[in-house]
């Protein structure tokens, strides 16, 4: 009992002093069931490769610029699409949530385009704009922009209509309004919004990326398919899952936090 209460404390002392191991140890588990399986060889190696051929293939693929390379291509789709997202999203939830005509008019066509997965509009796409960085563009785009329209829009709706009317009884104009009270009011709404949609808008290039790419971690992927190699597919899915983590809980999440204490949406 003591020796483990002895661990229990050196280990939060250790997660206190570098957060990054409360992170890997949950994963020690699931590689050593790994390690096991495969040096137990309870599935052929073509098809479960072990944690030490992953790791080849990583080292392989970067030596020869391959996977770095595609993975600047991920980056740099990712990023274009959610700029253009944020840029149209933003404005245009203040507006259908500011403006009761422009809810009318756009409310139903929003929710509308929403029922239509960004997948189903690749056919049109791939006519449109062919197999290039304006299908996958659009795809990201539409992926990412209606979950900050929805928490656009709620953002504004939470904020209590005691606050723009005493800014307007104050002598504030419409705009000075909008900038001071609403748009920082709406701002952790539309934080997890930029979070969900990014979250979504990843996934969707992947997708993207193994239907239409030609680089890009999706298709590295999916090129691994056809030649038949599973660890370059577990590889793969192991870069998207930490690099997802990496940008969600170390840059999306406290950013979004922080903003939701900044205006006192939830305490520390």
């Amino acid at each position: 009992m003591n020796v483990a209460l002895h661990v229990w404390s050196t280990y939060v002392r250790l997660t206190e002093r570098w957060p990054v191991i409360a992170t890997l140890v949950p994963f020690l588990p699931i590689l050593a069931l790994w390690e096991i399986l495969a040096w137990a060889g309870v599935f052929p190696p073509a098809f479960f490769p072990s944690p030490g051929d992953v790791v080849k293939s990583f080292v392989t693929l970067t030596y020869k610029g391959i996977l770095p390379d595609y993975l600047q291509d991920s980056l740099v789709r990712l990023a274009l699409g959610a700029a253009i997202g944020i840029v149209l999203g933003i404005p245009f939830g203040l507006l259908i949530a500011t403006n009761k005509i422009a809810h009318r008019v756009f409310w139903p066509i929003l929710l509308f385009f929403q029922a239509i997965g960004d997948i189903a509009w690749l056919p049109i796409l791939l006519i449109w704009f062919g197999f290039g960085l304006g299908t996958m563009t659009f795809v990201i785009v539409y992926t990412v922009l209606f979950p900050i329209v929805l928490n656009t829009v709620l953002g504004v709706e939470t904020i209590p209509r005691d606050l723009p009317r005493a800014a307007r009884s104050l002598g504030s104009s419409s705009l000075s309004v909008l900038w001071h009270v609403i748009l920082p009011g709406a701002l952790p709404n539309i934080l997890t919004g930029l979070r969900n949609g990014l979250g979504y808008g990843w996934r969707a290039l992947i997708a993207v990326e193994i239907i239409v790419g030609t680089s890009g971690i999706g298709f590295l992927m999916f090129d691994a398919r056809r030649a038949g190699s599973t660890t370059e597919i577990i590889l793969g899915m192991i870069i998207l899952g930490t690099l997802w983590y990496i940008v969600d809980a170390w840059i999306l999440a406290p950013l979004e936090k922080a903003t939701g204490e900044r205006w006192g949406i939830v305490t520390s």
